[in-house]
């Protein structure tokens, strides 16, 4: 949810009324422990960049016109080497992102991604537009990047411009587990290698590539990261049992070094799925269930309701009860939608 209220935050202040479009997009901002599903953050994407004839979402200084990101991997198309499509990339965003720029720099077997602000996005480091504006462009540059290389590229580590925002701990599975926070830019790490490969993708694939853009790259890390997904489904199939990276292998038909190795070139890794897995689960029975929390807590597979509460306050910083109670005190304050009519009658 904390992508879609950032998405959502540049456009309300330029007094636009999102609700038609979260409407069509089958989006309810009501529960802020929701899970968005991917092709429906994807469809609001298309919509606000259509609404506003902008495919920057009112973010920036000047508008990034309706074709800019089908030109912007038109001009990656060809380049012989990932280096040289990022560099092409990044001085196609000087002409229509000139609010921000973007460096490529290697250094022996290291690399770097840099994001700087050319002008300050807002006053406030933490300003949910300006927040929102570096994690769109860096998933927007690296999700491209996988899809022209043909496969997932693992960020090493990340170091984000801003305070930790309340929706940090989704960066494990977005973009790497490895995220810090403050500093002047956005640094992303990766090996140097990477900038060394071949582009698998032709003028005929990226036709295809470009049905549902832009918002389509909000669904690209789902492909980028296929051992990801398969690891978090077998955990979830197999609750409450509190199941091993060695039992998960074993369905996998592979060995845990092998899963291990899979994960950490997607980004991920074994506890922080299954971490992240619990509290998905945790977050959604609480705000719509009134199931007792010590049941929670085994059917999450924790040995103890005392293991369950220290990992819960680790991720939201309150306990499971605190949490249910602050939703039930702000439901309480908020009236129907139709008691104002119900009074004038």
């Amino acid at each position: 949810m904390g992508f879609v209220t950032g998405m959502l935050a540049a456009i309300r202040r330029r007094g636009h009324d999102p609700a038609p479009l979260l409407a069509a997009a089958g989006i309810d901002l009501a529960d802020p422990a929701t899970r968005i599903p991917v092709a429906r953050y994807a469809t609001l994407y298309n919509l606000l960049a259509a609404e506003l004839a902008d495919e920057g979402f009112g973010m920036f200084s000047q508008k990034m016109p309706p074709g800019s990101f089908e030109f912007l991997c038109r001009g990656m198309l060809g380049a012989p080497t990932l280096a040289e499509a990022l560099a092409r990339a990044a001085r196609f965003l000087r002409l229509v992102l000139p609010d921000l720029a973007v460096d490529i720099a290697r250094e022996g077997a290291r690399a770097e991604l840099r994001i700087a602000e050319v002008r300050p996005l807002a006053a406030a480091d933490d300003d949910p537009a300006r927040v929102f504006a570096f994690e769109w462009l860096l998933r927007l540059l690296h999700g491209v990047a996988c899809w022209f290389a043909g496969r997932g590229l693992a960020l090493d580590a990340v170091q984000f411009p801003y305070p930790r925002p309340t929706h940090a701990d989704d960066y494990a599975l977005v973009y790497t587990e490895h995220s810090s926070f403050g500093g002047g830019a956005l640094v992303a790490s990766f090996q140097a290698n990477l900038l060394d490969l071949p582009l698998r993708r032709d003028d005929a694939s990226l036709a295809g590539f470009l049905e549902g853009a832009p918002g389509k790259i909000s669904m690209l890390y789902r492909r980028d990261r296929e051992m990801v997904s398969r690891v978090r489904d077998i955990l979830r199939a197999a609750l409450p049992a509190n199941t091993s990276l060695e039992q998960v292998a074993a369905q996998l038909h592979l060995s845990p070094r092998t899963v291990h190795r899979r994960l950490e070139e997607e980004g991920s890794g074994f506890r922080t799925i299954k971490d992240a897995l619990r509290r998905d689960i945790a977050l959604a029975r609480l705000t719509k269930t009134r199931q007792p929390i010590a049941r929670l807590a085994a059917d999450l597979g924790y040995a103890d309701t005392s293991a369950f509460y220290r990992a819960f306050v680790g991720w939201c910083g309150m306990s499971p009860d605190r949490f249910r109670n602050e939703l039930a005190r702000r439901d309480e304050r908020t009236p129907p939608a139709d008691a104002g009519a119900a009074h004038s009658r």
